[in-house]
């Protein structure tokens, strides 16, 4: 049976001793909940992340690493690099790296199998910009994006595969795709790995939904039967709002 799970990216917010007092303070309000609690955290806070969450239930995630085992890229974080402070976990191909940085399919193919090869899990992100939707073309960019990074895989790669469907269009603008329509991605996401991998890759895969979720939307959001979990951004940064996401199922 797949997994519900709620993670959150904190893109570029929180210090070392803000991401210290935001961790401390999940831990202690979260209570008991089967629902997996995923935080991704600036680079030079997974550490700290690590330290603080260790043994706490809660798994720490990088929001991007670079596809080559090392070399003369400057700046950039290599899958070992990660591993070996006990990040095991690695969001690749967020709509702000596709837009911002370029990021095109086929290299995130490429960092998708560097990170399988590391046995890392990778939370993958796709979907559609406004344009795309208001042309009735969201199916096609998502269909292609799925089979130009994904659809090489092996079918026991997948047991690492997290997606995170974004309408772009949806992310940090205060608009949400209504339920309905997150139901109805979802399931043609499902139905194409169906039929692409069957059907037991599709029933356990689990299928986040990233875009502008918030305590007053999430149960909603999360009710229908395609809908796994959630990728937060903004209610992300705040204890009382990211765990009544997580509390929503």
């Amino acid at each position: 049976m797949r997994k519900h799970i709620v993670a959150g990216n904190w893109k570029m917010h929180k210090n070392n001793q803000e991401t210290t007092a935001l961790i401390e303070e999940i831990l202690a309000k979260k209570g008991n909940n089967s629902t997996e609690i995923i935080i991704a955290p600036t680079f030079v806070n997974l550490l700290t992340a690590v330290e603080e969450t260790k043994g706490n239930g809660i798994t720490v995630a990088a929001q991007n690493m670079h596809q080559a085992e090392g070399g003369a890229f400057t700046g950039e974080i290599s899958a070992d690099m990660l591993t070996s402070i006990g990040v095991k976990t690695v969001i690749l191909g967020h709509s702000e790296r596709r837009a911002y940085f370029h990021e095109t399919d086929a290299l995130l193919a490429n960092k998708v199998d560097t990170a399988l090869k590391h046995n890392m899990r990778v939370i993958f992100c796709f979907g559609e910009e406004l344009k795309d939707r208001q042309k009735e073309n969201h199916f096609n960019i998502v269909e292609y994006q799925l089979r130009d990074a994904l659809f090489h895989l092996e079918k026991s790669d997948w047991s690492n595969i997290i997606l995170a469907y974004e309408p772009v269009w949806a992310i940090g603008t205060g608009e949400t795709a209504s339920p309905a329509q997150a139901q109805e991605m979802h399931k043609f996401i499902r139905t194409l790995i169906d039929k692409v991998y069957g059907h037991e890759v599709a029933d356990n895969v689990s299928i986040l939904y990233g875009g502008s979720v918030k305590p007053d939307n999430a149960k909603e959001i999360f009710s229908n039967p395609d809908v796994d979990g959630g990728l937060i951004g903004g209610a992300a940064l705040k204890a009382d709002d990211f765990l009544a996401i997580v509390n929503a199922f």
